[in-house]
């Protein structure tokens, strides 16, 4: 954070910010595409020009304004808000200010703003999870609409939207686009190669295990792998054989519903999300209303597999991973593996690469890593045509609340740090790709090397089978703060998995019988089911599926420069 606070305190003197004298518009960008841009990026230097020029004029009629936007702290919104901004607000005059805080008082913030119709941000950076909130409530500008009406003038010709990756999750089912990716990021497999290719390591194992060490497709795998690496010293250092976190945190709930169940097995086929049980167990019916949670209602987060999910989860926090793992957080736990000492993680959000990468612990002297990214292990409740990974997509959001005027500025910035002239440069920072051409570009060819297997998966079509949370979830903010409550409950021992998730999914019946009963969401509110024995429901095709006798399914294990090849088959 530091190298950027000091690269935006520069930039600010050459763009004119601060106490030098303001430059002509013009002359800013050119200043600006000179000292930060370069040659980073997928356009010439005069259509680069050509789109800065269309910025400065688009902004003409709101110069002086002072507009406020907010997204959560992560690397790229870092770069966004201590570098980007100040560019803009020198190009354009218009005064930005992008407020960085936690993912979960981003979304209390929105909440907020919803529900009193106090106009707090004129834009907000919140994840697609919340589709499914924003196409119920009408309270998001429709963007396809606002593209065509209010927003026309200020919606830029060079925008192409067809560039970006992510639209598809931030559409509703009617082919309305209600958010902006501005970036977007993975949860994979992150383990040690050079480790897993050494071969003393790969002997010691084979003769313990009696398979080959390598990629675990599957979660029995995954287990040996981490029993095997947990207590070893290798090169002078204790390893642990598992990363991951377990406080009591808002951050704890989106550990489960960034598909963890989905990765076990819980809900049912279908991409980007399972139909008719969605990867939070909710159920929805063929009018896209959602039904149930229960298994009592046909739903799936109290389910056989859901319990499997969290009793796994547990163990290898307690048995595999350091210590002070049950006492983190999403942003504290996801740094961990940098420091050297962790063989394996099933579920490394791919935004902490940028730390990985900046660190020698993990990363040959050659700049090469000693790392690389695959697939996560799926459970044993998994089928094949199920989800098996979650994908964050960080969207610009646009409240009805907030004055046209206002939500014009806020949208000239979300194209300014979304546009093919930034692009580059700030997935180069953050690392989180939001456009084919930049995970296309030169650019990254070259450093792919150096990314352990990042721009190959985003590079693939695999990349399509990770999505955010989908349109099953009727309300994102009062839903997702009950599972880091219930689940916390399971992860601390005052509850077992199974007690927890009953009172799970009670909780969320609770809220969607609200929502029914209210009928603030039209035709995809809520319409429960009746309750009926669970033994009904386990009979049917699908979510939820019965308990297994046998949970421990035969390992198994794939060697990683083949998994990369199938990548591209």
């Amino acid at each position: 954070m530091n190298t950027l606070l000091k690269s935006s305190t520069a930039l600010g003197l050459v763009l004119g910010l601060g106490a030098a004298p303001a430059m002509a518009d013009m002359e800013a960008a050119k200043k600006f595409l000179d000292e930060e841009i370069g040659e980073i990026t997928t356009l010439p230097r005069a259509d680069q020009e050509a789109e800065m020029q269309w910025f400065v004029d688009a902004a003409e009629p709101f110069k002086g304004m002072e507009i406020n936007v907010v997204s959560e702290t992560i690397t790229t919104h870092e770069y966004e808000s201590q570098v980007l901004a100040p560019a803009f607000t020198a190009i354009t005059g218009i005064k930005v200010t992008h407020d960085l805080i936690g993912e979960g008082d981003v979304v209390e913030k929105l909440q907020t703003q919803m529900q009193s119709g106090e106009n707090i941000y004129d834009a907000y950076v919140n994840d697609s999870d919340l589709i499914g909130t924003h196409i119920r409530y009408g309270q998001v500008r429709n963007l396809t609409d606002w593209m065509a009406n209010e927003g026309a003038d200020v919606t830029s010709p060079t925008l192409d939207l067809d560039d970006f990756i992510g639209t598809q999750f931030t559409t509703s089912p009617d082919g309305k686009l209600y958010q902006l990716p501005t970036q977007q990021f993975a949860n994979l497999y992150w383990f040690r190669y050079d480790w897993f290719n050494d071969p003393e390591i790969m002997a010691d194992f084979k003769e313990e295990y009696g398979y080959d060490l390598g990629v675990p497709v599957n979660w029995s795998a995954y287990e040996d792998i981490a029993e095997f690496f947990t207590g070893r010293t290798i090169d002078g250092v204790e390893v642990y054989g598992n990363m991951d976190y377990g406080k009591k945190d808002p951050s704890l709930g989106w550990r489960y519903t960034d598909a963890w169940m989905s990765m076990a097995g819980m809900g049912d086929v279908g991409e980007p999300n399972g139909l008719p049980v969605d990867e939070w167990g909710i159920r929805v019916n063929e009018q896209s209303q959602p039904v149930g949670a229960c298994m009592a209602r046909g739903g799936a987060t109290n389910s056989p597999a859901s319990v499997y999910a969290v009793d796994k989860a547990i163990k290898w926090l307690q048995e595999y991973a350091p210590p002070a793992a049950a006492g983190m957080t999403f942003s504290e736990a996801g740094p961990v593996p940098a420091q050297g000492n962790i063989a394996q993680q099933m579920f490394m959000y791919t935004t902490f690469v940028a730390p990985l990468v900046a660190s020698d612990a993990v990363m040959n002297e050659d700049g090469t890593p000693k790392w690389r990214l695959a697939p996560s292990p799926h459970g044993v409740y998994w089928q094949d045509g199920m989800k098996v990974g979650y994908q964050d997509v960080g969207s610009w959001t646009l409240m009805n609340s907030t004055p046209v005027d206002r939500a014009q500025a806020a949208w000239l910035y979300a194209q300014f740090v979304t546009s093919k002239t930034v692009d580059v440069k700030k997935a180069d920072v953050g690392l989180t790709f939001i456009r084919d051409s930049t995970i296309n570009s030169d650019h990254f060819t070259e450093r792919k090397d150096k990314l352990g297997g990042l721009v190959e998966f985003y590079r693939s079509p695999a990349r399509t089978q990770w999505s955010p949370t989908g349109t099953n979830v009727p309300d994102y903010p009062k839903l997702a703060q009950l599972w880091w409550q219930n689940i916390g409950d399971a992860m601390s021992g005052a509850k077992s998995s199974q007690e927890a998730l009953d009172q799970l999914c009670a909780d969320m019946e609770k809220v969607m019988e609200r929502l029914e009963r209210a009928g603030v969401q039209g035709d995809l509110g809520p319409v429960l089911n009746e309750e009926r024995d669970a033994s009904y429901w386990l009979e049917q095709p699908g979510a939820p599926k019965p308990k297994l006798e046998n949970e421990d399914e035969e390992p198994q294990t794939i060697g990683y420069d083949e998994l990369v090849s199938s990548w591209n088959q």
